[in-house]
């Protein structure tokens, strides 16, 4: 029976990285997304300083994706509207 290797995934995490950074902060379709890089600590306060100045009822806001990186870092993106009409 033949065992098949998982392919190296190396490429494509590069790839993901490079156009994190090319688009971060960058508005895509009717959201605003910005994406942050820090300590877990200093991570929870960014999301809370985002969810007091746009509250999540008017503005949609959520944290929209995160990882946990090398030494405790936490890689994550908020979204939001731009306005709450």
């Amino acid at each position: 029976m033949a065992r098949y290797r998982t392919p190296p995934l190396d490429g494509l995490k590069r790839r993901i990285d490079r156009h994190r950074q090319e688009n971060a902060g960058r508005a895509s379709g009717m959201f605003v997304r910005e994406t942050f890089t820090m300590p877990r600590e200093e991570a929870r306060n960014k999301a809370r300083e985002w969810f007091d100045a746009f509250p999540k009822a008017a503005y949609w806001t959520e944290v929209e994706s995160w990882r946990q990186l090398d030494g405790d870092q936490i890689e994550f993106t908020m979204r939001r509207l731009p306005t709450a009409d």
